[in-house]
């Protein structure tokens, strides 16, 4: 027997591709400093954002773009069948607090980095599956929580390498619906966890570039497609080492992306914002794709994107036991039709 709706060795195709009907986006002061500032909902200007401490502000972000989500598409907590979220926290407490919170279903999720893919991936396959007729997803990183569990508190002061990442403060949050109005999601490539040796922890682009070129080259193995049927590849949080890396892993693939593929983590912050490599965090590929990438498809500006989240899958735990960080990536495509009844 056969999965109807499965091509390839990964990849869904969507008979009845799900809609995202709303979404919502928080960001933090640096992030709303960026060229990305008027496509998010709301910048906070305070790192605690008005609580005592700053994993308790990032729970308060996840929870303001859920809430922002729902107001936008006029629906309740009740409307909702499931929520799909995850953070880098330990335990995931952004994502559990806010669904304590909230008091929807909930199934939590963990990709590191590629976390708001994952969730896209799974939601669009309970509702392509008959399982759900709704689903709210959403993914939180903040700068200041995520540099004290996996690297050093941000208050020693410590010298971060060229290659470091600034990891985004916010959050965002979709709706997927069985009908509605808005781009769909017609495809899903799910990633093989990847690990080329690579051990540094402030160097997280070259830890996850080689899983979303496996990702990326699968993807097109499995549809049979080609760059030129997008008008946009984008990473998650690759940044500038990782997205160059990248390029050239697929290269050596047979694949050119290098006309039309850009990465979250460069975009969402400027040149002259001192953020080293760029921009990393589940935080990243969330806001981005919440804000800008939903303003290019609800312009039909760009009619098809292919993003890919990636994470690296490391703890400071397997850090200090001198274990490497793989790295994952989930694939999306993303188009432009408006309603599907």
């Amino acid at each position: 027997m056969t999965a109807p709706q499965k091509i390839g060795m990964q990849t869904i195709a969507f008979q009845s591709p799900p809609v995202i009907i709303s979404t919502g986006s928080v960001v933090g002061s640096r992030e709303g400093d960026g060229p990305l500032a008027g496509t998010f909902d709301k910048v906070v200007a305070d790192t605690y954002y008005g609580e005592k401490t700053w994993e308790k502000a990032e729970q308060r972000m996840m929870f303001d773009s859920m809430k922002k989500a729902l107001q936008k598409a006029n629906l309740q907590e009740n409307d909702i069948d499931f929520m799909l979220a995850g953070d880098l926290l330990n335990q995931i407490i952004s994502s559990t607090f806010t669904a304590r919170s909230l008091g929807i279903p909930f199934l939590g999720l963990y990709g590191a980095c590629s976390t708001m893919y994952e969730s896209l991936a799974v939601g669009a396959m309970m509702i392509g599956g008959g399982f759900a007729d709704r689903v709210l997803a959403g993914t939180s990183s903040h700068y200041c929580t995520a540099e004290r569990q996996y690297r050093f508190p941000v208050e020693q002061g410590t010298q971060r390498p060229m290659t470091a990442q600034w990891t985004v403060t916010g959050a965002g949050s979709m709706i997927l619906a069985k009908e509605g109005s808005g781009p769909v999601i017609t495809h899903a490539t799910i990633g093989r966890v990847i690990d080329m040796g690579q051990g540094d922890s402030q160097d997280m682009g070259a830890a996850m570039a080689p899983a979303a070129a496996d990702t990326i080259a699968r993807h097109f193995m499995d549809t049979g497609r080609t760059p030129e049927d997008y008008d946009l590849i984008i990473t998650g949080d690759l940044a500038t080492y990782g997205k160059r890396l990248t390029e050239e892993l697929l290269k050596q693939k047979g694949y050119d992306i290098s006309k039309r593929y850009t990465d979250c983590g460069i975009l969402i912050y400027s040149g002259s914002q001192d953020v080293h490599a760029g921009g990393s965090g589940c935080g990243c590929s969330a806001v981005v794709t919440c804000g800008y990438l939903m303003e290019l498809l609800n312009s039909e500006r760009y009619r098809r994107i292919l993003g890919i989240g990636t994470g690296a899958l490391l703890s400071s735990c397997s850090l200090q036991q001198g274990e490497t960080v793989p790295g994952i990536g989930h694939a999306v495509v993303i188009e432009s039709l408006k309603e599907r009844k």
